[in-house]
């Protein structure tokens, strides 16, 4: 029975991740339609403004008892919240100073630095098989990208930190899970930072919004605050090593979306890279399935 459970556990918390990827590939795009016009700040304040309206709207709807926004672990969500302000500013000067590309190089390396950092957070053991999978993973992403890095300056460094901090978001974020099921509060508590962080800066770079900017601007925030509470459930259910090679699926929400939208044609590396990534994050769930059925099939006591 615990067996069956933890099986489907796992399941269900690769489906959300896969539903994930297409909401923040979406919300990436619709980033890449108002990036031109407004700065950063202007952006993440209003986005992470709405978010945080949704999260109460959310708390107070939802059925069954409601638990508020109260958090039993404020030093971890502190942390998550400051590691989130971080990682979203650095990947957006990451994104100025290096192409696409190089920065999504940076992102490869986020299944193993989840897989560094799972040990000491989380306690939890990355078995040797594993580790080989994350590597391949990691290979999946580099072939996506044959031209290499050219150079290595300030925003290498920036986006390797984005990406560090990042990770440890969301491994922080399964810790938390594991304390409390008070999912919205991890949604609430990083926007709301992120929010109060950027409105600092915005009388500097507040620029008017027409009715329709501010349309998408809603649309970015709702994409947004259903793909961060997805994942935060996601991570509840599923290791984070298993679940951040999963989150690379978005390259293929991202192929989808650049030939349809902007006329991107991708070659033949990119879907080989992709093939990689998919078969990486897959053999991943697999080895989680399998070690949990290790630990959990009970001992087979000799007769005498």
């Amino acid at each position: 029975m615990r067996a069956a459970v933890i099986r489907s556990a796992a399941l269900t918390g690769t489906l959300l991740v896969l539903v994930y990827t297409l909401l923040i590939s979406s919300a990436d795009a619709i980033t890449k339609l108002l990036a031109g016009g407004y700065a950063a700040p202007q952006l993440y304040f209003v986005s992470g403004l709405l978010v945080v309206g949704m999260a109460l709207t959310a708390d107070r709807v939802k059925s069954g008892p409601r638990q508020g926004l109260r958090t039993s672990c404020p030093r971890a969500m502190a942390v998550r919240s400051v590691a989130t302000v971080v990682s979203v500013t650095c990947y957006f000067y990451a994104f100025r100073l290096l192409p696409f590309a190089e920065v999504f190089v940076f992102i490869g390396l986020v299944p193993l630095l989840a897989g560094l950092l799972s040990g000491p957070i989380l306690g939890e053991h990355v078995r040797a098989p594993a580790w080989f999978a994350l590597g391949a993973g990691f290979v999946g992403v580099l072939c996506l990208f044959p031209e290499g890095l050219h150079g290595i300056g300030t925003g290498h460094a920036i986006a390797f930190a984005a990406s560090a901090t990042g990770t440890l978001s969301m491994v922080v974020s399964r810790y938390i899970g594991r304390h409390e099921a008070n999912t919205l509060a991890q949604v609430f508590y990083p926007n709301l930072s992120l929010a109060l962080v950027m409105g600092l800066a915005l009388p500097f770079v507040w620029k008017a919004m027409p009715l329709t900017d501010f349309g998408w601007a809603v649309a970015y925030a709702g994409v947004l605050f259903a793909g961060r509470w997805i994942l935060v459930i996601a991570l509840s259910k599923l290791a984070a090593y298993a679940v951040t090679p999963l989150m690379n699926l978005q390259f293929v929400w991202m192929v989808i979306l650049g030939a349809v939208f902007f006329g991107e044609v991708p070659g033949g590396h990119i879907y080989l890279g992709v093939a990689i990534v998919i078969a990486s994050g897959t053999y991943l769930v697999y080895e989680r399935i399998a070690a949990d059925r290790r630990v959990t099939r009970p001992a087979v006591i000799p007769a005498e």
